[in-house]
C-alpha cells in the first residue's frame, strides 16, 4: 500500500513554548512506515492559505500546526478538496482544536494524524471570508482589532486590554433578517458560532456542533456593570444559554446590517466589512482529522489497559509452557 503524503505547515510565531521542539515531536512521532511528510515554515501572514492552497488535491492531508489563525489559513484553502487538514494546536485558545478533541500535547496529536480518521465538518462564509471556528461583531471583534496592533501578545496582554477597553466600549445597533424575521437589537456582541467555543473552554454558544448543519447566532444584549460576574461564569460553566443577557438563534443563513462599515473577527483575526453582509453556513465543506471514538480507549491513553496489556503478553507464553508439561 502507498504511503500517505502529509505536509506540516509551521508557523513559528504561534504557540506558548512549543515552537523550539515541534519539528524533534514531528520526527519522532510520525508514523514514518506508513506516512511520508514535509515540513514548510511560514514566514508572513497568509503564507500557510499560499501553500496549502498549491498543495490541494494533490496530497492526502495537509496540517496546520500553529493556532486558531492558522487553522482557518490552512482549512479555508483546502474547502471542498480531497485533501484532509490536521491539527497540531500551538496556539493559546486552540478552540477548533478543542471542539474536535484534538489532544493539546504534541505527541499525541500527531498520533492522530497517524491514525488517519477524518470526518466532514461544516463552515461559515461571513462576508465572503470563512470562519471556521467563531466569527463575530461586537467587543470580542474590537479587542481583536486592537490586540493585533500590539507588539507584545499572550493571554495575559489580551486579558488586561479587555479590563482597560470594557469600560469605555459602547454596545451597538444590529439588524439581522434571520430567514425572513427581522431583530433589531443593541448589542454588546454577536457570535456567529460553528463550534462551542472561542478557545480555553470558553463557551459563547455551548450545543454548538461542527457537522449539525446549523450555526449558533448568539446575541449578548446590553448589560449592567452588576453582570459582568455572572456572565464570565456562564461562559466558563458552559451555560451562557440560559443567561438573561443573551439570545441564542440557530439557522443556516441570515444578513447583517449596521449604519457604519462592519468590525468584525473571524476566528480571533481582524477584519473589516461593509455594512451589510450575507453569513451563511456550507455544510460539510471540510475533511479534517479526529480522533476517532476508540482513540482515547486506546492502550496509549489507558494506564488500566497497558497493565493488562503487559500482564497478558506474560501470561500467555507461562500457560503455553504449563500446558506442554502436562502434557509430557
Amino acid at each position: 500500500m502507498a504511503k500517505k503524503q502529509i505536509l506540516y505547515i509551521v508557523n513559528p510565531k504561534s504557540g506558548i513554548g512549543k515552537k523550539s521542539i515541534i519539528e524533534s515531536d514531528i520526527r519522532d512521532n510520525t508514523d514514518r512506515m506508513n506516512i511520508e511528510y514535509d515540513i514548510i515554515h511560514t514566514t508572513h501572514r497568509g503564507h500557510a492559505h499560499e501553500i496549502a492552497t498549491r498543495n490541494r488535491n494533490k496530497i492526502d492531508m495537509v496540517i496546520a500546526v500553529g493556532g486558531d489563525g492558522t487553522v482557518n489559513e490552512v482549512g479555508s484553502a483546502l474547502l471542498g478538496s480531497k485533501t484532509a487538514m490536521g491539527i497540531i494546536p500551538c496556539g493559546s485558545g486552540n478552540g477548533l482544536a478543542r471542539a474536535l478533541d484534538i489532544p493539546l500535547r504534541t505527541s499525541t496529536a500527531i498520533e492522530v494524524i497517524n491514525d488517519f480518521n477524518t470526518k466532514k465538518i461544516d463552515v461559515i462564509n461571513i462576508g465572503g471570508h470563512t470562519s471556521l471556528n467563531v466569527a463575530g461583531v461586537g467587543f470580542d471583534a474590537y479587542i481583536s482589532h486592537l490586540f493585533a496592533k500590539k507588539r507584545i501578545r499572550g493571554p495575559l496582554q489580551y486579558m488586561n486590554l479587555i479590563a482597560t477597553e470594557y469600560p469605555k466600549y459602547k454596545p451597538q445597533e444590529w439588524t439581522l433578517n434571520i430567514d425572513g424575521d427581522i431583530y433589531n437589537r443593541t448589542a454588546f456582541l454577536i457570535s456567529f458560532a460553528n463550534s462551542s467555543q472561542w478557545g480555553n473552554n470558553i463557551h459563547i454558544a455551548p450545543n454548538a456542533q461542527v457537522d449539525d448543519g446549523q450555526m449558533d447566532v448568539c446575541i449578548v444584549s446590553e448589560f449592567p456593570h452588576t453582570a459582568v460576574p455572572s456572565l464570565v461564569i456562564s461562559l466558563l460553566s458552559q451555560s451562557i444559554d440560559s443567561n438573561k443577557y443573551d439570545e441564542m438563534i440557530r439557522t443556516r443563513h441570515l444578513e447583517l446590517s449596521s449604519s457604519e462599515p462592519i468590525v468584525a473577527h473571524i476566528d480571533g483575526e481582524p477584519i473589516s466589512l461593509p455594512n451589510k453582509i450575507e453569513i451563511e453556513l456550507q455544510p460539510k465543506a471540510l475533511t479534517v482529522a479526529a480522533p476517532s471514538a476508540e482513540f482515547f480507549d486506546s492502550h496509549r491513553f489507558n494506564p488500566a489497559k497497558v497493565r493488562e496489556q503487559i500482564i497478558n503478553s506474560v501470561r500467555e507464553p507461562i500457560n503455553e509452557i504449563k500446558q506442554a508439561l502436562k502434557e509430557l
